[in-house]
């Protein structure tokens, strides 16, 4: 695996389907950012994190296992249709979001005890999605199989991963500080949004690496 091709070849391929990919998600992930902004303001505080974790669950699993479908069959150059998408990724929607909610107690229970940890598990679920979604696979299922597919590669899908999240973490932090602690409403909803879009593209550049480490042999 070829960190730098792999960036490469999911960054043009974004780029190419920049459009198609808005029209899919963009609708959800606006929905995402307006109740999360909705809550807060009948809270009157800001969100906590598990009350972000609990709403991002209603739609992150929907838009991101119609992606990954999405993604999927253009790169076995079938015809896609945004209904048919959705509509299949709601019939996944329950596991998806156990799997969601698996994923980010995991995370967040490496992170408790060290960086590090949490770090190394977020880079060994990094093809849970994909085992879900594409190969039909129970949430556990899919767990168990994404560390042994991440077995012997884990630098490079790191590098890929810190790549894809870190610059978006970074500027998604910045402009938020700039937008102060009471942002006006719409622009506060903007930044929400453009920034889960351009998240997406983390499952693009993950998509790759999940389509080259099938098809590579068993590491020894």
């Amino acid at each position: 695996m070829n960190p730098l091709s792999i960036l490469r070849d999911a960054w043009n391929f974004y780029i190419r389907h920049l459009g198609a990919i808005a029209r899919l998600c963009l609708p959800l992930i606006c929905l995402e950012s307006l109740a999360m902004l909705g809550f807060e303001r009948w809270r009157g505080t800001s969100s906590e994190p598990l009350q972000e974790v609990l709403l991002g669950l209603l739609f992150y699993p929907l838009y991101n296992g119609a992606l990954i479908l999405y993604l999927d069959a253009r790169s076995r150059g079938l015809p896609t249709r945004d209904g048919d998408l959705l509509a299949q990724s709601l019939r996944l929607w329950p596991r998806l979001a156990l799997l969601t909610g698996l994923s980010t107690l995991l995370v967040m229970l490496g992170a408790s005890l060290m960086l590090l940890p949490g770090i190394w598990v977020m880079v060994k679920l990094a093809f849970a999605d994909y085992l879900l979604v594409l190969r039909g696979q129970a949430p556990l299922e899919a767990v168990k199989e994404s560390f042994r597919l991440s077995r012997g590669h884990f630098l490079p899908i790191l590098l890929c991963v810190l790549v894809v999240t870190l610059p978006f973490w970074l500027l998604d932090g910045w402009l938020h500080e700039r937008l102060g602690e009471h942002p006006e409403l719409l622009a506060n909803l903007l930044l929400d949004a453009a920034s889960s879009f351009l998240q997406l593209f983390g499952t693009v550049t993950v998509f790759r690496l999940f389509m080259l480490r099938e098809a590579a042999p068993e590491p020894q």
